[in-house]
């Protein structure tokens, strides 16, 4: 086999990476209800994150000795420091359990998908939209609490302009409150999916260039087909090293942009 068959495989075995990225039924069937492979790793993802929280809640002590739980403990403060005080700011502790539970489920999710064979929860955009819908909710729930229903809605518009111009920009600013849910979705959602498509056809590509060598035995013609492999092979490992940034990244803007939000919701203390 040389490279230029080689490069014929290309497109077919694509089309077949594509569809293992498919929300397919892995359990039940698509004509009711199922489970797709998403959500079977975004269960297996909340059972790691519980498993990790209450192994590392036991482990706590007054003088830190548990490296283990120290990380935890830096992620929460992580958090606690750079989102509840930073972005939220004063109340934020009442918030932080809220902002925790949604960046550590957001980070185990994408992190638990960097393993080969897994998928991350949050590589569907059905997960993606879920989340969004609860940060959505949480942060117009609790303007309406700190202001009032009928003051929180009517701040969407800026006071001291003209009627007519209030109102146009009040259905700006609705229209511009409702983006925020597609945004928060879409946008993790299309960094993790994508990302794992690159991982995946960077890994398809290494193996196609190496199966001559490993089928046939070091000869001068399989050594040159499988000399782009280490191109693959070097993208690949570069790739996956972003992947491991891009995981806590998405994570972290998530949660940070919700803080933004409640912060926004509060309106004037």
């Amino acid at each position: 086999m040389d490279i230029a068959s080689v490069i014929a495989e290309v497109p077919e075995k694509i089309a077949e990476l594509q569809l293992s990225f498919s929300s397919g039924a892995v359990v039940g069937s698509t004509d009711g209800f199922y489970i797709s492979q998403y959500i079977l790793w975004m269960f297996v993802a909340t059972a790691i994150l519980l498993i990790v929280v209450f192994a590392a809640k036991r482990r706590m002590t007054l003088v830190p000795q548990s490296k283990f739980a120290n990380a935890i403990e830096a992620l929460v403060e992580f958090v606690r420091k750079d989102v509840g005080e930073g972005v939220v700011g004063k109340g934020y502790e009442k918030h932080l359990p809220f902002l925790l539970t949604i960046f550590l489920f957001i980070l185990f999710n994408n992190l638990l998908g960097l393993i080969p064979g897994a998928k991350p929860g949050t590589g569907t955009i059905s997960v993606t939209a879920a989340l969004s819908l609860v940060a959505f909710v949480y942060f117009n729930i609790y303007g309406m609490k700190k202001q009032g229903v009928g003051r929180y809605w009517l701040n969407l518009a800026p006071k001291g302009v003209i009627l007519p111009l209030a109102v146009m920009l009040w259905f700006i600013e609705l229209f511009s409150l409702f983006l925020r849910l597609m945004t928060l979705a879409i946008r993790l959602f299309a960094n993790m999916y994508a990302g794992h498509i690159v991982l995946g056809a960077f890994a398809l590509l290494t193996t196609l260039f190496l199966t001559p060598l490993i089928q046939q035995g070091i000869s001068a013609a399989a050594l040159v087909t499988a000399l782009p492999s280490v191109i693959w092979m070097a993208l690949l490992i570069l790739m996956y090293a972003m992947e491991l940034l891009v995981a806590v990244i998405q994570a972290y803007v998530f949660v940070m942009l919700t803080g933004v939000y409640i912060q926004i919701a509060a309106g004037e203390e």
